[in-house]
């Protein structure tokens, strides 16, 4: 079977006095039959190029499963005079909501079943789900499509009835207030920015609705939210770089909304509140890494912030939680997180111990102010997701839960985990990578090893465990994490130096890492891999751009690849939100640079790895037509006869396939890829 070769019709695009030829630009025709015809050809290509891993891919899918346990249930929560729980059922996908009054010993009342709701739907996805203040009313709201637009339904808890109340269009967020008669929500514009906020009331149609808030810049997105003391609703707009936050008491809804601090540039902040006061995280006052303010409620404004807790230099503030006694700060210093405990009457400060060299560790679900008691949780490369009560007073640590990880085969005992340094090419800085394999694979230039990046939006890849990863650690490969910048593991400044204008950091930081892998005789570029999604994907297009050389094989998912193009159409989901993240196109300067770097943009007659890259078709953050050119682009030009497969789900957006072990499927289908070409390599 041939590969499939997409027809080019020319498109000149032209702005800043350069023209651009874009001969796959018909490919954004959602609707045209062609278009399908093209998505389909390459997926039966793909399925034909994947033949003879079939067994392999199910081998994979059924041991994935069977590490999960299949009837297990959430660690139950108390608020508001019930237990809250979620369970799975085995052999159902979705999960079933249910609360206990009072007591777990008392009879559990089903709220809402999922499997019921997503039965004959290809596609279904709960985004929330909260429960009047009364508890008698809950709002949910479902996503049928995969596009990330819910819609927002309500039951009556005590007649299980569902009400005529449907809100189309919406983030699937509510808030409710302390009446019970009305909740807010959030809605999106054409381009699903989330840019007004409404007030509804229960048994009123969606057209009733009052809007209470409507951001115009289309640079800021608006989210609501309630206050832990249950006190007060927010609505918060934010920007890349900038943040408004406005208020109004959670028992009058026609309160006239304050604004707390108006937006200004560069300035930061996120709101709490306790007793008198609001709690502030913030960057006002040049506090790159963030530091905590308080203010009266009275006086919100920030010539009225008073500090609480200093910026530190070496340390970013990634979050507090407020309790009656204790305090309880999320900080990151050298890439690690670390949980700080302040006992509000003395003043004095301990850390939660952790040993291992690389982790995660946050702060869980707390909802009672008055406790001694901090919910958090822990997880590392080798250690399954935990969660654990810790007594601030008297220091006693407690294990609720871990994942348990079935099979009979894993012990931690088994697998080592490791943290080096890498030289970044500028000799600025060095780049951590994490690390874990088997005790029993060794570092070799023979050895698998499989590199995962992000290093976007100031978002860090911290190191969890993963069920899924030990099917290809239990086979040999290394796997690792290339913490460039753009992320914010760092800090800040790793952050701001891995975007706009040194954007390119991050992909040099990658490619360093790899190098230095290599060099520290991990692997060899016959057994190099890499991997990643959505901004990711960039990661991974742009590095087989610069040094296709390094990698043996590439798995791009999700991956946001025709950069100039994209960020030049204010129409496309989330394009004006994100120009302080990667420039605006319509200014020379970013123009130029996001040219030099676009993975569309850049494809030469050279040879590339193998690679296999992957997309939803209703995909809301990273339109599918992006990896369906670069696809096309890619088979036009390259100059090997490496592997080039692309995988459209035509069911599902930008999180994959629904359901909890459907998308077992996708990862199944990539790890059969990189053991294919591990397997071939060594023939």
């Amino acid at each position: 079977m041939n590969a499939p070769k997409a027809k080019k019709i020319d498109k000149s695009l032209e702005i800043h006095g350069h023209q651009r030829n874009d001969p796959f630009f018909w490919l954004n025709e959602r609707e045209n039959p062609e278009v399908l015809q093209y998505l389909e050809e390459e997926n039966a290509y793909c399925d034909f190029v994947m033949k003879d891993t079939e067994e392999l891919q199910e081998q994979l899918f059924q041991e994935m499963k069977a590490r999960y346990k299949e009837d297990d249930e959430s660690l139950p929560y108390f608020f508001n005079e019930y237990w809250y729980v979620v369970k799975f059922q085995k052999g159902k996908e979705y999960p079933l909501f249910y609360r206990h009054f009072k007591s777990l010993e008392n009879e559990a009342e089903l709220m809402l079943d999922v499997n019921e709701m997503a039965a004959g739907k290809d596609f279904y996805d709960v985004g929330s789900f909260s429960v009047s203040v009364n508890n008698q009313l809950a709002a949910f709201s479902e996503d049928i499509i995969g596009r990330r637009i819910y819609t927002i339904l309500l039951k009556n808890l005590e007649t299980g009835e569902f009400l005529t109340d449907k809100i189309e269009n919406t983030t699937g967020k509510t808030v409710w207030a302390a009446d019970n008669e009305h909740f807010f929500y959030i809605r999106k514009d054409e381009t699903l920015r989330a840019f007004q906020i409404y007030r509804h009331k229960i048994g009123t149609s969606q057209e009733e609705d009052v809007l209470v808030f409507h951001e115009e810049d289309e640079t800021f997105d608006v989210s609501v939210y309630k206050s832990k003391s249950l006190e007060y609703i927010f609505i918060a707009s934010s920007s890349t770089i900038s943040d408004e936050h406005w208020f109004i008491p959670s028992n009058n809804v026609f309160a006239e909304w304050q604004v707390i601090q108006k937006r200004e540039d560069d300035l930061e902040y996120a709101v709490e509140h306790y007793q008198n006061d609001f709690y502030i995280i913030t960057n006002e006052g040049d506090a790159t890494n963030f530091k905590i303010m308080k203010t009266s409620v009275d006086q919100p404004s920030k010539e009225h912030w008073k500090e609480v807790i200093p910026h530190k230099k070496e340390t970013l503030l990634e979050g507090f939680e407020i309790f009656k006694d204790y305090f309880v700060i999320e900080e990151r210093t050298e890439g690690l997180l670390q949980l700080k405990i302040i006992d509000n009457s003395t003043g004095k400060s301990h850390y939660l111990p952790f040993d291992e060299p690389t982790y995660t560790a946050y702060v869980g679900l707390n909802l009672d102010f008055d406790t001694e008691v901090l919910r958090y949780g822990y997880t590392s490369l080798t250690t399954p997701s935990s969660t654990y009560e810790y007594n601030m007073k008297t220091g006693e640590t407690k294990l609720l839960k871990q994942q348990e990880v079935l099979g009979g085969t894993f012990d931690a005992k088994n697998y080592i985990s490791e943290r080096i340094w890498a030289n970044s090419r500028d000799g600025k800085v060095k780049i951590p990578i994490s690390l874990v394999y088997h005790k029993d694979t060794p570092k070799s230039a023979e050895t698998p090893l499989l590199l995962y990046g992000y290093g976007s939006y100031g978002h860090t890849i911290d190191a969890s465990f993963s069920n899924v990863r030990l099917s290809i650690l239990d086979r040999g490969f290394i796997y690792a994490i290339a913490h460039v910048r753009g992320g914010e593991y760092l800090g800040r400044e790793w952050y701001d130096n891995g975007k706009m204008l040194k954007k390119k950091n991050t992909f040099f930081d990658f490619i360093d890492a790899a190098k230095f892998l290599i060099s520290e005789n991990y692997t060899s570029p016959k057994h190099l891999y890499a991997m990643g999604g959505s901004a990711g994907g960039l990661l991974m297009g742009a590095v087989m751009n610069y040094e296709p050389e390094i990698f043996n094989g590439i798995v791009a998912q999700v991956p946001f690849v025709d950069v100039v193009t994209t960020m030049l159409d204010e129409t496309i989901p989330l394009t004006t939100g994100e120009f302080d993240e990667w420039g605006n196109p319509k200014k020379k300067k970013y123009y130029d640079y996001m040219l030099s770097y676009s993975p569309y943009d850049n494809i030469e007659a050279k040879n590339y790895p193998n690679t296999l890259i992957t997309t939803g078709f209703h995909d809301s953050q990273v339109q599918y037509w992006e990896p369906a050119k670069w696809v096309a682009k890619l088979r036009d030009l390259k100059t090997d006869n490496n592997i080039l497969i692309f995988k459209t789900d035509m069911k599902s957006g930008h999180g994959g396939a629904s359901g909890r072990f459907e998308s077992l499927k996708e990862d199944a289908l990539e790890y059969a890829f990189l053991l294919k070409l591990e397997n071939n390599g060594r023939n």
